[in-house]
């Protein structure tokens, strides 16, 4: 089973020097049948349909929209209100916390909190049949004993909305070990997104416990919006995506997130915001969906617990809030435009200081507005924000379920909450890159006389890997002049290595540091940390190899660590190609500063290109 600790994607921004360069870099087979309650086939679509949204449930609860307001079928406005239960988007493959408790009595507790509706994330590999759920106490919960991933999802879809539960499905992650900026990646394509959707869609088909897809989490990077690149403008995925989706279920709310940031035509950032929170550009360019009615924006914030953002500073906080939320997400229900939810915000306090004040703050706005929210989360275990349950799993945290009881929609009853369609399976599924870097840093300061980095060479494959002819590189700079940092100025060294949770022998692995001549200057050289393995060091199937480093200077003088190519600050090891992979000498995954620095050079080409074109015509 995987740490119990979480770290959500974060918003930071940092800017690496590498040698003379300016580097931006951002910081976050079929299943056997479904073992449930009933397995009736609902009727199936095969037309399209068009213009307006078909009553091909006319008894069921679904929900659609009027303006900015969500109703369900019976014409009366609901509020959705729910919580994030995370887990199935890990390599548990299924909830968190069934460890130590039961799915139905988590259930209970969340109806008795008064949420209605829960976001429900998954990894896409959740469709693997090979993988096999973990971190599950089958004597607390006997019913889910030989279950896929899948076939747990139907558990969970079919008890909430036996409680009165609505589900929200979040494609969260491609992968179980990382999320995607982009909705594809290697390791999913826009084809398998897409296809993975309408399974969904059809497996699920006349159960109106799920009355959503939460298209992609966080949309981030290299994501634009409203710009008709098909590599990047999300408003064209999500409306390919939740199209695809409308054919199979014309009744499916269709959540749309924001993206990050907002750029100018030569592609200069003109506003950082959230992973997935900015939506200034949704009333300019809309998502435009076939059938009316169904789309839903959803935006994600954070407060200065997760990544201190200018507008915490400002000396009008927190009066300067709403207007911060209002541009980036907010007018979209108060000028009636379109439904937007609160798809995530959380933090560990709710109290006087300056999280505390961020949190009460926004409960009051979404109260005040009229907007649904989805808070992160309900678990125990999320690192940057806590949860409504404690570590413990079944203590409350007070103090926070008071502050959301004062703002919670109504239950919103389901009339098919047993049906699901076990004989639609998955299509085949895509291969995961063997072996990737994943990466760990729990060093929050920006100057640090030692740099911590964790460094972790995973395997991702069903079979174990022999890495002892593969060398991994942290790449940083000493912030100095060369003659300053010759050899023996600086020393490596490992503090800990893992095979997984299980502490092995630290000569394992192997640390020395290279000053990189390809990337020597007079003023700051480049480095990397080179790693390599002993002889006979296997990786078991599923498994990493972390390796804990501590890189200082002799005579004790900081790094600026965002100058760093290969650093992050990320609270839980996750996939990160600033990280490079070698086999035999030959690279294998990720990207070094020099291939990074042609990239964007090359992107900022192509920006300059189109908009010569565009001013030509």
């Amino acid at each position: 089973m995987m740490s119990k600790t979480f770290c959500r994607a974060r918003a930071t921004v940092g800017i690496a020097l590498i040698g003379s360069l300016l580097l931006l870099t951002t910081a976050c087979a079929s299943a056997s049948p479904a073992a449930t309650g009933s397995t009736t086939s609902p009727p199936s679509t095969s037309s399209p349909t068009t213009g307006k949204r078909a009553d091909m449930f006319p008894n069921l609860n679904y929900l659609h929209t009027e303006g900015a307001k969500i109703i369900d079928a019976k014409g009366n406005e609901v509020k959705i209100t729910g919580i994030s239960w995370f887990g199935m988007e890990t390599d548990t493959l299924a909830p968190h916390g069934l460890w130590a408790r039961g799915y139905k009595e988590m259930l209970d507790e969340i109806v008795k909190l008064g949420y209605n509706t829960i976001r429900l994330p998954y990894s896409n590999e959740l469709f693997n049949p090979q993988l096999k759920p973990t971190g599950i106490d089958y004597s607390l919960n006997p019913d889910l004993k030989g279950l896929s991933g899948l076939e747990i999802l139907d558990k969970i879809v079919t008890a909430a909305g036996e409680r009165g539960l609505k589900i929200i499905l979040d494609q969260h992650r491609p992968t179980t070990d990382s999320q995607s900026k982009l909705w594809y990646s290697d390791e999913l394509s826009e084809k398998q997104w897409i296809d993975d959707w309408t399974f969904l869609a059809r497996r699920y088909l006349g159960n109106d416990t799920i009355i959503g897809a939460d298209l992609h989490n966080e949309p981030a990077g290299d994501a634009t919006w409203g710009d008709n690149n098909p590599e990047t403008d999300w408003r064209l995925a999500a409306e390919k995506a939740g199209n695809a989706i409308l054919d199979v279920n014309p009744h499916w709310l269709i959540v749309v997130e924001g993206i990050e940031k907002t750029e100018d035509e030569l592609g200069n950032v003109m506003d950082w915001y959230w992973m997935g929170g900015s939506l200034q550009y949704a009333k300019l360019y809309p998502v435009r969906l076939k059938v009316p009615g169904q789309l839903v924006y959803s935006a994600h914030d954070y407060g200065p617990g997760v990544y201190l953002q200018g507008w915490f500073q400002d000396p009008k906080f927190p009066d300067n809030l709403p207007e911060v939320w209002d541009h980036h997400w907010g007018y979209l229900a108060k000028e009636g435009i379109a439904p937007v939810i609160l798809g995530e915000f959380g933090g560990k306090s709710v109290g006087q200081d300056m999280e505390g004040i961020w949190q009460q703050s926004l409960v009051k706005y979404l109260k005040e507005n009229d907007i649904g929210y989805l808070y992160w989360c309900f678990n125990g275990n999320s690192g940057d924000t806590g949860g409504i349950l404690k570590d413990d799993w079944k203590s409350i945290d007070t103090a926070k379920q008071a502050m959301l009881a004062t703002y919670q929609g109504k239950m919103i009853p389901s009339k098919g909450p047993d049906t699901v369609n076990a004989s639609v399976q998955p299509g085949p599924r895509p291969e995961v890159t063997p072996v990737k870097a994943l990466q760990k840093d729990l060093n929050e300061n920006k100057w640090s006389k030692e740099l911590l980095p964790e460094v972790h060479v995973a395997n991702r494959t069903l079979q174990p890997v022999d890495i002892s002819n593969f060398e991994a590189r942290y790449w940083f700079t000493a912030d100095g002049e060369a003659a300053k940092y010759g050899p023996g100025s600086q020393i490596v060294e490992i503090t800990s290595v893992k095979m997984g949770d299980q502490n092995v022998d630290p000569r394992q692995a192997k640390a020395e540091l290279v000053a990189d001549p390809n990337g020597a200057t007079a003023v700051d050289p480049v480095y990397y940390v080179k790693i390599t393995f002993a002889p006979g060091t296997v990786v078991p199937p599923r498994q990493s190899i972390a390796v804990d480093l501590k890189v200082y200077k002799k005579d004790g003088s900081a790094y600026f660590q965002e100058n760093d190519f290969s650093r992050r600050e990320y609270h839980w090891q996750t996939e990160w190609d600033h990280i490079t992979l070698y086999k035999d000498g030959k690279q294998v995954w990720g990207i070094d500063p020099y291939q990074y620095q042609a990239q964007e050079k090359h992107k900022l080409e192509e920006k300059e290109k189109k908009l010569a074109e565009k001013l030509k015509k």
